[in-house]
């Protein structure tokens, strides 16, 4: 499934919710479904600085793709980053770059975040870029 396919589906989820606090609710499911981050990976490189939580960011490279794991130390924020790792998470560097972000624009939370917390989903998406970007560059 193309990432931008997988952005549909999660926009068609999130529109099945009708009041904010299902939505809230649905989307730190998504973060508790997180595959755990390893203790080893919580270190300042793999933090995305500028968020108000801590949030943690590592990927690996495999078969042509980048696999992504996350968590952070709020419920919301590991919720929002694992809208993320969903939409991309098993695709190669090239479509993770070009993909258009805008998406988290269309689900809404934004308005209904803090302006700290809505920018971290800016650093979020530029941070899963940075990495894809650097595995594109491996030989």
């Amino acid at each position: 499934m193309s990432i931008a396919a997988k952005q549909e589906t999660l926009l068609e989820e999130l529109a099945l919710f009708q009041d904010w606090t299902e939505r809230y609710e649905y989307v730190i499911g998504l973060g508790k479904k997180l595959a755990p981050l390893a203790e080893a990976s919580k270190t300042p490189t793999h933090l995305i600085k500028g968020c108000q939580s801590q949030v943690w960011i590592d990927a690996t490279f495999h078969d042509g793709k980048v696999q992504f794991v996350a968590d952070s130390d709020s419920l919301i924020t590991k919720g929002m980053i694992a809208l993320f790792v969903q939409v991309l998470s098993n695709e190669t560097p090239d479509d993770i770059l070009t993909a258009d972000m805008s998406f988290i624009d269309r689900t809404g939370l934004k308005e209904h975040l803090a302006p700290t917390r809505a920018n971290a989903l800016t650093l979020m998406a530029n941070q899963m870029k940075q990495r894809a970007l650097e595995f594109a560059t491996l030989p």
